[in-house]
This record gives C-alpha cells, structure tokens and sequence, in this order.
C-alpha cells in the first residue's frame, strides 16, 4: 500500500480529484482520513450479506479501489453479481487489479459513469453508497437515490456511509476539531489538512443526518436505520418495501 503523500507539498488552491495520483495512494489515505474505516466496511459486508438475493446484483456506486467488494465476496454468495460504478477509469483500473489479485470468481461489471449524470441500476437487492453521495452535486442527489430506489427489488436496501453536519451548528466546530485531531494523530502535516480542506471545500458537500433520511424517505425508502455514527460520519441503511 502506497502512502498517501498527495498534499505533502505546497502546491495550488485546485479542487479535488480522483486523479491516478490519488487512486494510487487512494487505500492508504482512506484508512488514514476515515475514522474506523476498516469496521465501517465490515459492517457494510455484513449488512448486505443479509439482504443479498440469489439472482440479483449488487451495486458499488463511487467503488474506488473495490474495497467493499472484496469484503463482500466472502460474505455474499456467489450467484450475485457485482456491478461497480465509478467516474475515475484510475480508480476502476486498480479496483479491477484488486479483484483479480484476490482470484474473485463471482461475475461483475466495473462501469464508468457519472453519477451526477444519471445511471442505471437493474434488480438489485443491494446497493452500497460508501463516501459517495456527499460527492455527487446536491442538485442530483434527490434524483439518483430515486434512480437508486426503483431499480432495487422489494425489500432490496442501500447502504450509505456518508460525512454529515451536526444538526445543532454549534457542534460543528468541535466535530471538526475533533476530526482534524484524529488526522493528526494519523501523521497527516498541518499543511496537508489545511491543503486537503481547500481542495475538498467545493467538492465534498456534507447534509445533516436528518436532511439525508428525509431524501431517502422522499425517495421511496419505507425506514432508515442508523448503523454507525462517529461525530461527523454517519451510517444509514434504508430499506425500499
């Protein structure tokens, strides 16, 4: 695993990207970035090997390197089909390395798409939104999780890991001081927090947990179960009846 070094040195204010740079340090700097990251993706394997269907497909949107994927194949049987959609061709090319390192059997698609662009999502019976929908531009969000809703089969669920705001704003700070912290306590520099936070601040947008299960409600989605939660990340699965 390569370290994530991208904003190590002082470089130009440019949004963020999913840049082969970064997909090449992408696992490092996740682990590194997302508190309890590793447990978030062992809950997600868990949670969707209990709604996995025999004949469906799985769904990965925003897969990046294929992390969930890989947990899932030892959870989830081998006649469900992954389909993994990503915007990056860097990050589909290393998600596509790690899955035939790992000798991953089952069928699977890995698809270029833009979210923001509209989708297609075909019987599925689970769907798995992990640090994605906080990407896509607010103005499509509502649409992709209606996208995401009608192609899922009764009882089918999404699973949403996303980076929230506090619903009370007076909390926000200290989540975020609480945050930058913890990055700290993972050897990032002040400089690469600082650079990263500018390079993020127009490109990852954060709801409430509230905002976001009203969306997922108004997207056909019968109940919402908080899984996680640690200040300012949230997990979520909602169930489609």
């Amino acid at each position: 695993m390569l370290k994530d070094e991208v904003f190590k040195e002082q470089t130009l204010p440019a949004d963020f990207k999913f840049s082969k740079k970064v997909a090449d340090v992408f696992d490092d700097m996740v682990n590194r970035s997302v508190p309890y990251y590793g447990e978030m993706q062992r809950m997600i394997a868990e949670l969707a090997a209990n709604h996995a269907l025999d004949g469906t497909n799985v769904y990965d949107l925003g897969c990046s390197t294929g992390t969930s994927f890989l947990l899932m194949d030892e959870t989830i049987s081998k006649d469900i089909r992954f389909v993994g959609i990503d915007d990056s061709p860097e990050m589909l090319q290393k998600c596509k390395s790690k899955l035939d390192d790992a000798g991953i059997s089952r069928p699977y698609d890995l698809i270029v798409g833009d979210l923001n662009k509209g989708i297609e999502i075909n019987n599925a019976s689970v769907v798995n939104l992990c640090l994605t929908l906080q990407f896509v531009r607010p103005l499509y969000r509502e649409r992709l999780l209606k996208t995401i809703a009608d192609g899922l089969v009764t009882n089918g669920v999404l699973i949403i890991v996303e980076k929230i705001l506090a619903e009370e704003s007076s909390f926000n700070r200290d989540f975020i001081d609480y945050y930058y912290n913890y990055k700290r306590r993972q050897h990032y520099s002040e400089m690469e927090i600082s650079q990263k936070r500018e390079a993020l601040e127009n490109v990852l947008i954060p709801y409430k947990l509230s905002e976001n299960i009203l969306m997922l409600r108004e997207a056909g989605f019968s109940h919402c179960e908080i899984f996680f939660k640690w200040y300012n990340f949230s997990g979520i699965i909602a169930v489609k009846n």
